[in-house]
C-alpha cells in the first residue's frame, strides 16, 4: 500500500476512534460521573461486578488516562480504599501502564500528526527542549514526582520526541509509584476510618501541589531559557574565541616588530672596534 493511502486510512481511523470515543464518553458521562460521585459508591459498583471488579478498576483507570475525564488522585486513593494500600497500589499500576501504552504507542504510530497540532493550538512553553532528550528526561522526572500535575497529557507528548519506550516507562514508573502507593494508603486508611496518617499525607501532597502549581511556569520557563540561552552562549563563545585570535595576533605582530628592531637597540659603542 503507497505511503500516501496508509496515511488517508490512519487519519480515517483516528476519525472514526475519535467520533466513537465522543459518542461514548458523552452517553456514559452520567453513569460514570454517578458511581465516581463517592468511595463508598465507587466500592459498591466494583464489587457487584463480583470476580469482574479488579479488571473494571483497572479499566477505569486506562480511561482515566486516555481520555482523562476523571482526576488521577481520586481513583488512585479509590484503590486503596477498595483494596487496601497493597493491591489497590498494584491495580493502579497495572491501570497506569496499560493507560499509558495505549496512550503512547496510539500518539507515536497514529495519532501523531493530531496530537502534534493539539499540542501547538496550546502554545506550550516548555515545548522548545523536547528536542533535548535527557533535557526532557529530567523535566518528566519533575513533572511526575510532583502532585497535582496534569501529567498523563505528558504520555501524549513524550511519544512525540525521540525518547525510547523503555526509558520513559521507567521514567513513568520511578516519578508516579510514590504518590500511587500514598494515594492508596490515604484511600485504606479512610475506609478503616484511620484518620491521623491519611491526613498527613493528604496535608503533604496538597502542599507539593501548590508549591507545585506555584512554580510549574518557572520550571517550564526554566528549561525553555536554557534552551533558548545554547544560541547566545555560542555567540559569546565564538566572540571570545575571536577575541582571543585577535588578541594571539596582535601578540604575534608585537613580537615579529620588536625582533625587527631588535638592532636598532645596539648601541654604536658596543660596535666599535677595541683599542690595543
Amino acid at each position: 500500500m503507497p505511503q500516501t493511502s496508509k496515511r488517508i486510512v490512519m487519519k480515517v481511523l483516528l476519525g472514526l476512534i475519535a467520533v466513537v470515543s465522543t459518542v461514548l464518553l458523552i452517553y456514559y458521562a452520567p453513569a460514570i460521573i454517578k458511581i465516581m460521585s463517592s468511595m463508598d459508591n465507587f466500592r459498591a459498583y466494583i464489587h457487584s461486578t463480583g470476580h469482574w471488579g479488579p479488571i473494571m478498576f483497572i479499566l477505569f483507570q486506562i480511561l482515566q488516562i486516555v481520555v482523562a475525564p476523571i482526576p488521577g488522585e481520586v481513583v488512585q486513593i479509590a484503590g486503596g480504599y477498595i483494596y487496601g494500600t497493597a493491591l489497590g497500589s498494584f491495580y493502579t499500576t497495572v491501570g497506569l501502564i496499560i493507560g499509558s501504552a495505549i496512550a503512547f504507542y496510539f500518539t507515536r504510530f497514529i495519532g501523531r500528526d493530531f496530537v502534534s497540532r493539539l499540542l501547538r493550538k496550546q502554545n506550550m512553553k516548555w515545548m522548545s527542549f523536547m528536542h533535548d532528550e535527557r533535557k526532557f528526561a529530567a523535566f518528566l522526572f519533575i513533572f511526575f514526582l510532583v502532585p497535582g500535575l496534569p501529567k498523563d497529557m505528558l504520555v501524549f507528548v513524550a511519544a512525540l520526541t525521540s525518547i525510547s519506550s523503555l526509558r520513559f516507562f521507567t521514567i513513568l514508573l520511578i516519578g508516579r509509584l510514590p504518590w500511587i502507593i500514598a494515594s492508596a494508603v490515604v484511600g485504606s486508611n479512610l475506609h478503616m476510618q484511620q484518620y491521623t496518617i491519611a491526613i498527613i499525607i493528604s496535608v503533604i501532597a496538597v502542599v507539593g501541589f501548590i508549591f507545585g502549581y506555584i512554580y510549574k511556569d518557572k520550571l517550564m520557563n526554566l528549561f525553555s531559557k536554557a534552551d533558548k540561552m545554547n544560541p547566545t552562549i555560542k555567540n559569546m563563545e565564538n566572540n571570545e574565541d575571536s577575541e582571543i585570535k585577535e588578541i594571539n595576533e596582535t601578540k604575534g605582530l608585537n613580537t615579529t616588530l620588536k625582533t625587527k628592531t631588535a638592532p636598532a637597540l645596539v648601541k654604536p659603542r658596543d660596535l666599535a672596534p677595541k683599542k690595543g
